[in-house]
């Protein structure tokens, strides 16, 4: 029998409809209604078991030019019910465990109540005794670094914009990517490696620090790149960038409870006092308040947005190019490109 266990004993029933394997990772569970395979392919999503609260997942089936990556990253998948057949087909093919008729409005539940913790998917027979003490053993998410495992080995280049924008790479979505292009950049992207003196010399006239898995806390290196790029070039930082940004200015981060993953994640801006819902990927969150602050979520008060007043940095916890989600965000990009094109022209 299939089944998904957490750590604290904990056991949920299902059918195996992807890969026949044992899937360890973090038990996390996303709210979107859609984009299951930018979900699947995010590299946020890295080392964990994503369950899905929507009701039917695949209905739509694949596209190549939906994922985010060139391969899922997630560890596993849990589903109350399939859609269109290809998607399991298409998780199965990519050594992707999956689990359908599960009792996911139960899983959610628990995993509110008592917080994300390392699980198990096994798709076939095993001792449950046997799969728990090996899940005992999984380190915790608290204190990875998990960037190397999703950065791009190499520098490459896209488009041939006007302004020009180098990504640091921390598990860059490919979206984020692409908004850049449709924003009229030509974009560099940089291992996460990259030292602060490399991306320096090459003049571009702003820098992406991009999303990506596990704990900032665990970043120090990549806070240190940060911290010299500071003040010496236009920085914005999305998701795990916006908690790199956040280090690098003095502020400390968190792990929260269960995380924000999902479609429908209310953020306002204080500035404005406008409501965005948002797109959201993220376990850990930033700590602080103050006048650096400019956007909090709605849901739990948590820092989503900083601006760096005198370093020309600023920062969003949520996805602005929004795959999937909401479009409320996406201005952002094209304004942040918008004052680029401006300070270049001057």
């Amino acid at each position: 029998m299939s089944y998904l266990l957490l750590e604290d004993g904990t056991r949920f029933a299902g059918r195996s409809v992807g890969a026949e394997a044992i899937a360890f990772g973090e038990a996390v569970f996303t709210t979107a209604m859609s984009g299951y395979q930018e979900v699947v392919t995010d590299p946020s999503y890295a080392e964990q078991l994503v369950t899905f609260t929507a009701p039917m997942v695949g209905n739509y089936g694949v596209a190549p030019a939906r994922s985010q990556s060139e391969r899922p990253h997630a560890r596993g998948v849990v589903m109350r019910s399939v859609g269109d057949p290809e998607w399991p087909r298409w998780l199965a093919a990519r050594g992707t465990v999956a689990l359908a008729d599960v009792d996911t409005r139960s899983v959610v539940l628990h995993l509110r109540e008592r917080g994300a913790m390392r699980a198990a998917l096994v798709a076939g027979e095993a001792s449950v005794g046997h799969v728990l003490e090996q899940i005992r053993a999984e380190p915790t998410m608290e204190g990875r670094n998990l960037v190397a495992s999703v950065s791009t080995p190499e520098p490459y280049s896209l488009g041939r914009g006007t302004v020009r924008v180098a990504v640091l790479d921390f598990g860059c979505k490919r979206s984020i990517v692409e908004r850049l292009l449709a924003g009229g950049a030509a974009v560099r992207v940089y291992p996460h490696s990259t030292p602060a003196s490399e991306i320096l010399a090459a003049a571009p006239d702003g820098v992406v620090l991009s999303n990506g898995p596990g704990d900032p806390g665990a970043l120090d290196c990549e806070v240190a790149t940060v911290s010299k790029l500071l003040g010496n070039v236009p920085l914005l930082g999305i998701c795990l960038g916006h908690q790199l940004l956040a280090r690098a200015g003095g502020l400390r981060t968190f792990k929260l409870r269960f995380g924000h993953r999902g479609s429908n994640h209310p953020v306002l801006e204080l500035a404005t006092g406008q409501v965005l819902v948002t797109a959201q990927n993220h376990g850990f969150a930033v700590e602080g308040s103050g006048p650096a602050v400019t956007h909090v979520s709605l849901y739990d008060g948590t820092v989503e947005g900083l601006l760096l007043q005198g370093a020309d940095a600023r920062s969003v916890q949520f996805h602005p190019e929004a795959t999937p989600g909401p479009h409320d965000a996406r201005p952002l990009v094209e304004t942040w490109l918008a004052g680029l094109r401006y300070a270049a022209a001057a």
